[in-house]
């Protein structure tokens, strides 16, 4: 599954997490695949897309960080899905 996970960063501050990134790593577990991020100018939020063979794999990745970051994740599909899903409705 493919999902969209909106972090917001614990107190607006972005330090504690790169400097876990930094030691640690993404430290996501097997099953789950980082695609690509993209950051707020003001460094206090980030939007994920990440690949994961199951929520419960998702997860584990989250309770690693949850001390640094609030989530809210949202299942989605490709654009190329989202065409093939409507297109009987055209």
């Amino acid at each position: 599954m493919l999902l969209m996970i909106v972090e917001q960063f614990r107190n607006g501050d972005a330090v504690p997490i790169y400097r876990r990134f930094r030691e640690r790593g993404r430290m996501e577990p097997d099953g789950v695949r980082y695609i690509s991020s993209w950051v707020t100018e003001d460094m206090r939020r980030c939007f994920q897309v990440m690949e994961a063979e199951s929520r419960g794999q998702l997860d584990q990745w989250m309770d690693r960080w949850k001390d640094l970051v609030e989530f809210d994740v949202v299942p989605v599909i490709t654009s190329a899905q989202a065409v093939e899903r409507i297109a009987p409705q055209l």
